[in-house]
């Protein structure tokens, strides 16, 4: 069954990663972001209500399956602190929010991805919000 769905994959392999997929299955993270530049960039399409894709661990086994069930795409300087919160990650407010969501796109493992060693986000960069429900395996 897995077999057919697409890959979810949260951040980079390692420390993060985990950390992010624990709180997935813990039921702690419902929401992440992503930037549309990043769909754009890679020609994926943009997540929509109802798709549903496998999550992996970082030695890239399947932990279980998201839906996706809501998407919203804003200005990164509009992010709510709803969709903070549902992030699971800890954050108390939205600046909170936005320091460690920099810290992983203003880094050189993000910047190498995206092939621009310079980018940075500002409040007019557009962000994929994805709520989802998660079905361990």
């Amino acid at each position: 069954m897995t077999e057919e769905l697409p890959v979810s994959e949260y951040g980079f392999p390692g420390p993060l990663r985990d950390s992010l997929v624990a709180a997935i299955i813990a039921g702690e993270k419902t929401s992440t972001t992503s930037l549309l530049r990043d769909y754009e960039r890679e020609g994926e399409p943009l997540p929509e209500v109802g798709d549903r894709a496998v999550v992996i661990d970082s030695a890239g086994d399947p932990v279980g399956i998201e839906q996706i069930t809501e998407v919203r795409i804003v200005r990164v300087g509009d992010v709510d602190l709803e969709h903070a919160l549902a992030e699971g990650e800890g954050f108390t407010s939205v600046a909170e929010w936005r320091e460690g969501h920099e810290g992983f796109w203003h880094g050189s493992e993000y910047r190498d991805h995206a092939g621009d060693p310079s980018f940075r986000v500002t409040d007019d960069t557009l962000a994929v919000l994805a709520r989802f429900r998660f079905e361990p395996i």
